[in-house]
């Protein structure tokens, strides 16, 4: 009777996903194969029944059936990316702003795109080969929208890979983004707690909020800087990780980014010769690396950004001396909630007072 296989996870692979395993090394067979697997229980990892969306470690047996037991699909033919050109290699050679055994960590330009798309062929994924080396072509691990500029970190090793993917989808690092918003918060500072789910009728391209649809999404929000009651420079600190988050977070309460017509539409440009381009930047990353400790890089901001906060008076060393582990005070909201409550503790305490009063007057006229 045919013995099932075993493999041993090598250090490589340390973090990912077990069905991302199988998609590496084992691309003949199915998500659809595996899925059953797992329902069966013939899917074991370190012993113990595995689903395709349990991470791997390093060293852990993976157990899954016979080859005869398992029908195979044809391999499917990885897509052929077109050989980046010379020009393409020095234009991503020219983004790192910072480099370590683990990681590349660029300033992404405004204006190009993460990853492809049916209508995206010019992408920074594509433009990794420019940075490949002796481990092979880095590796995507987070994103940033196609008009967000910024910190962007890039994994030299699948193990490496996995550990950032780690610290991203555990909120254990950290990312700071600039933004210039239309007119000003009627608080320094605050959190946005409000679920985002995709827009119907938008195809996915666009957020909105939802209370029965949504995932959770909370943003960390202080005011840097104000000119008058027109503008405010902020600072956002995404405490989750939603498509199009802080776009969507900044318009709900009423102070869209200045160039973001999706969600601010025609009340989200400023006159006085404010670019019309999107102002949001990821100023700054801090994360936890395998080999290197700690990485934390700042990102220069864009030529439209900065001239920006310079035609509005701003300085940018006012940003970038707040302290990163500084936490948000209350929202206007919960102030108003205990004023009120106060206030109605206060009421109570008079009413007591007259009612003590009023028997102690009756008690005397006895």
């Amino acid at each position: 009777m045919p013995e099932t296989r075993t493999f041993t996870v090598s250090e490589d692979d340390d973090g990912i996903r077990l069905d991302r395993w199988f998609k590496r090394h084992m691309p003949e067979v199915s998500f659809n194969i595996v899925s059953r697997w797992a329902r069966t229980g013939q899917l074991r990892l370190a012993g113990k029944r595995a689903v395709p969306g349990d991470r791997v470690e390093a060293g852990q047996e993976i157990r899954i059936p016979p080859a005869e037991a398992t029908p195979l699909r044809p391999a499917r033919p990885q897509p052929k990316r077109d050989r980046v050109t010379d020009d393409e290699a020095q234009f991503v050679r020219d983004m790192v702003i910072d480099e370590t055994p683990d990681a590349f960590v660029l300033n992404k330009p405004p204006g190009l795109a993460t990853q492809g798309g049916t209508k995206t062929h010019q992408h920074l994924d594509r433009l990794l080969d420019g940075l490949a080396g002796e481990g092979g072509r880095p590796k995507l691990v987070h994103r940033l929208d196609k008009d967000t500029s910024g910190a962007l970190l890039v994994a030299k090793t699948a193990r490496s890979a996995g550990h950032f993917a780690k610290a991203f989808s555990g909120r254990t690092a950290r990312k700071v983004y600039w933004a210039l918003v239309v007119g000003v918060p009627d608080a320094e500072q605050g959190t946005i707690d409000a679920p985002l789910a995709k827009q119907p009728g938008t195809g996915g391209e666009k957020m909105h909020i939802s209370e029965e649809h949504g995932l959770p999404a909370k943003t960390r929000w202080r005011v840097i800087d104000r000119a008058g009651n027109r503008a405010a420079w902020v600072e956002l600190q995404p405490l989750t990780g939603r498509t199009h988050q802080l776009r969507a977070h900044m318009a709900a309460i009423g102070h869209p980014i200045v160039g973001d017509a999706k969600y601010g539409g025609a009340e989200a440009f400023l006159t006085g010769g404010i670019s019309r381009k999107l102002h949001l930047h990821a100023r700054r990353i801090r994360i936890d690396a395998p080999e290197s400790g700690v990485i934390d890089v700042t990102a220069e901001l864009p030529a439209h950004f900065a001239e920006s906060l310079a035609t509005l008076g701003f300085d940018t060393a006012a940003g970038d001396s707040l302290s990163l582990e500084q936490k948000a005070g209350p929202s206007p909201e919960a102030k108003q909630r205990k004023a009120a409550a106060a206030a109605k503790s206060r009421r109570r305490e008079r009413r007591g007072e007259r009612r003590a009063r009023g028997s102690r007057s009756r008690s005397g006229k006895r």
